[in-house]
């Protein structure tokens, strides 16, 4: 049995686990990020590993980080959440403590690759996924290979401008799909909803705190499985935004499958159902274009982690 190490680094933890060749986490150690980031990240990330790799025999060890990352896997090139991690090569600084072989991906590509390896994606030589949580990452797998682009920046889905002159994004542009159809733009769906009819938001409202301002994601999801129509119209919403998207994407990309993972798939068909009616309505040439399918991920959580232990073998 080959095992891999995994670490799914984000803004607030640094996740490492054990993977085995059948994509079976064996053990996990979660520890907090550290504020300072840079280097402090890199020894962070370090401990883990070493903590893991003392258990059991390791060979590889790949990373998982939420920015943009080199083509040939080594620097991050840009990272909103962590100090000093731009230009910053991780694999170098890494492999200088562990001397292990590292590897360093991009959090929506390791997803992607988990969920067609040993998840919703299983069987497909092409697929996409759309991780939707606050923001909006992608990935895809073409012809059997992940798809990194001439840079290793590809598949940065969320990006994708479909509203002319539309909301800013933190991207620096207006108008971007995440805006529409991701976490955010779910509680932005929500907000609308209750600021037009306040009478029928209270049952979501008193979910937090009683005030807009104190409403998340969760409060809705949670709603709405609960039958409270606002919530509902809200998740409707936000799946017809997913469904439009997913339908330019199969245009250029003619996916097979497209998997939503993030943390809307909790609401389940609330949200994969209307995306679905959204995409067959707004795909080009109805009718003749062939539709993929557009389902639920199956590895939720574990598919950063997951994958690029996976990738590093």
């Amino acid at each position: 049995m080959s095992l891999s190490i995994g670490v799914d680094v984000g803004g607030t933890k640094v996740l490492g686990g054990v993977v085995d060749d059948d994509g079976k986490i064996v053990k996990t150690l979660r520890v907090d990020t550290p504020k300072e980031g840079g280097h402090f990240v890199t020894q962070t990330i370090a401990t883990v590993v070493k903590s893991l790799a003392d258990e059991f025999d390791i060979h590889t060890v790949g990373v998982a980080v939420p920015g943009f990352v080199s083509s040939d896997r080594e620097t991050v090139l840009g990272m909103p959440n962590i100090k000093d991690w731009e230009e910053f090569n991780l694999r170098d600084d890494l492999f200088k403590i562990l001397q292990f072989p590292v590897i360093v991906e991009n959090d929506a590509n390791a997803a992607a690759w988990a969920e067609y390896r040993y998840g919703a994606g299983i069987g497909e030589s092409h697929m996409i996924i759309l991780t939707i949580g606050t923001g909006l990452g992608g990935g895809a797998v073409l012809n059997g290979e992940l798809y990194r682009g001439a840079n290793g920046t590809a598949s940065e889905f969320g990006h994708i401008r479909v509203v002319a002159d539309g909301i800013s994004c933190g991207c620096g542009i207006d108008g971007c799909f995440e805006r529409y159809a991701s976490g955010s733009g779910l509680m932005m769906h929500a907000k609308a909803l209750i600021e037009k009819n306040p009478s029928a938001g209270e049952y979501l409202l008193k979910k937090g705190d009683g005030t807009i301002s104190g409403l998340i994601g969760s409060h809705i999801t949670e709603a709405a499985l609960e039958g409270d129509p606002i919530s509902k119209r809200a998740l409707e919403i936000t799946g017809e935004w997913i469904g439009a998207g997913v339908a330019t994407l199969s245009a250029v990309l003619d996916p097979s499958m497209v998997v939503i993972g993030g943390g809307v798939i909790e609401a389940g068909d609330l949200i994969l159902e209307p995306a679905r009616k959204s995409m067959d309505k707004l795909m080009p040439f109805s009718g003749q274009h062939p539709h993929p399918r557009l389902v639920g991920a199956k590895l939720l959580n574990d598919a950063g982690l997951v994958g690029v232990a996976d990738l590093a073998r």
